[in-house]
């Protein structure tokens, strides 16, 4: 798959997600924003807290767009919900579509331990083993300024930050990300309050 960076006008999906612990579902929001950073676009999904299914439930949201002028995938991070552990290779490979998932931190060793410590010994060896397939992320450092580490599939490094820079505004998020974060939250609060009212 070949991302045409040189285009004046490209695409992203930006997908971002908002849970509390007590829940057991976390809201995906998916924001389609163009490289002159318009929106034109929303999605809307929900995977599970601590759960193994995030590669399929990203996959499922952007499919839901049903869009074939999307030239990448930018993820909020690539562990979500409390180890529910993306699976990047995957999704690129089911959406034929690069992907950059961003992550704020190097080290991995730390999620590991706390993946033993919180699961079965079975579901943790199958996470660490995700884990150990997401590889070491790569830092890049933005035309802001601000550095960032990424983990991609069907992209190398320098298209990555390349493509970053056209969508990052300032500090070190990516709008299609960060309006895709705002969504999530928004989303996941009416359906709480809405499942407060109900329960009352």
């Amino acid at each position: 798959m070949t991302l045409h960076l040189e285009k004046k006008a490209i695409r992203v999906l930006g997908v971002a997600e908002s849970f509390s612990e007590n829940e057991r579902v976390s809201t995906l929001a998916g924001v389609v924003m163009r490289s002159d950073l318009v929106i034109d676009g929303f999605g809307l999904g929900r995977t599970t807290v601590s759960g193994s299914d995030a590669a399929r439930s990203i996959v499922a949201l952007f499919r839901s767009l049903n869009r074939n002028d999307i030239n990448a995938l930018l993820l909020s991070g690539s562990v979500l919900s409390l180890y529910n552990v993306v699976d990047v290779d995957y999704v690129c490979s089911k959406v034929e579509t690069p992907v950059v998932a961003l992550t704020f931190s190097k080290s991995k060793s730390d999620l590991a331990k706390n993946v033993c410590n919180r699961f079965p010994e079975n579901e943790a060896e199958r996470k660490i083993k995700l884990l150990e397939k997401l590889g070491v992320p790569e830092r890049i450092e933005l035309k802001t300024g601000y550095p960032i580490f990424v983990r991609t599939s069907g992209i190398s490094g320098d298209d990555a930050k390349r493509l970053l820079d056209r969508f990052t505004l300032q500090g070190g998020i990516p709008e299609p990300v960060r309006v895709a974060k705002l969504l999530a939250r928004i989303v996941a609060r009416k359906s709480q309050a809405s499942r407060t009212n109900r329960a009352r």
